[in-house]
């Protein structure tokens, strides 16, 4: 096989359709799907993607290794499920895969990313550029249960397209992820010894703010440019103040507000 698509999956139903049609050039799909209960895992097999069940979850890095070593191409193509590939990159991919001498072992993809009806332009998101393709045995996600990323072991270059990525449909999706990964995140930190308190939560929570509204010129994005702004420093103030919480709550001994 010269191209493996690997990514992994929880209730996504409402995406996985749309992402598996975007790589439907790709010689083999890999998904690894860690228990969900909505049509995921049904509908990628009706795609065609080999599907493998996980019972537990370890984490984002862990869980796209797993997929990782499952794949069997020469390539392997890593996406999300929120993401897609736009033609013009897929045909770009394919003759990177087809090359007998291509340009580099690992590829870096731009990301145009949606925040509730628009794609951000500015904020700090664009230019966003990702390592996604790859050589097998060329590269490996981090072991971090979130925000991981993906080290590649010799030269990078760029592709000229670009992926699109649906992060964020609505605002109730932003409150859930800014939820659910601070608390992943503060949980990573706190484990390697990171510590915090409620003032630090609300300094943090402020230069996030600053940062993209202002530095990463956010303001130029419109209304949208100061929610995602401030759903930023939402996400870094909960970060910093689940840190601290977690702290009182083993009973260690933290940093005074």
């Amino acid at each position: 096989m010269r191209l493996s698509v690997i990514l992994i999956t929880k209730n996504e139903e409402h995406n996985i359709r749309e992402c598996l049609a975007s790589v439907a050039f790709a010689d083999e799909i890999v998904v690894v799907d860690s228990g969900s209960t909505d049509d995921t895992v049904a509908v990628a097999r009706a795609a065609g993607a080999r599907v493998i069940e996980t019972p537990d979850w370890p984490g984002f890095g862990p869980q796209k290794n797993r997929a990782l070593d499952a794949a069997t191409g020469h390539w392997v193509l890593s996406i999300d499920a929120d993401e897609r590939i736009t033609p013009e990159l897929a045909e770009e991919i394919r003759a990177v895969v087809a090359s007998e001498s291509p340009a580099a072992d690992a590829f870096e993809i731009s990301r145009r990313s949606w925040y509730c009806g628009k794609f951000i332009r500015r904020s700090g998101w664009s230019p966003d550029y990702v390592t996604r393709l790859f050589k097998r045995g060329k590269a490996r996600f981090t072991d971090h249960i979130v925000h991981e990323r993906l080290v590649a072991d010799g030269r990078v270059r760029r592709l000229k397209g670009h992926m699109l990525h649906y992060s964020f449909r609505n605002y109730s999706q932003v409150l859930s992820k800014v939820d659910s990964y601070s608390t992943l995140s503060a949980q990573q930190a706190y484990a390697r010894g990171k510590r915090a308190s409620v003032g630090k939560a609300v300094l943090h929570g402020w230069w996030a703010f600053m940062r993209t509204y202002f530095f990463k010129l956010g303001f130029l994005d419109g209304s949208h440019g100061l929610a995602l702004a401030i759903s930023n420093a939402e996400g870094s103030y909960y970060r910093y103040l689940k840190i601290w919480l977690i702290g009182q709550n083993d009973g260690q001994p933290s940093s005074q507000p």
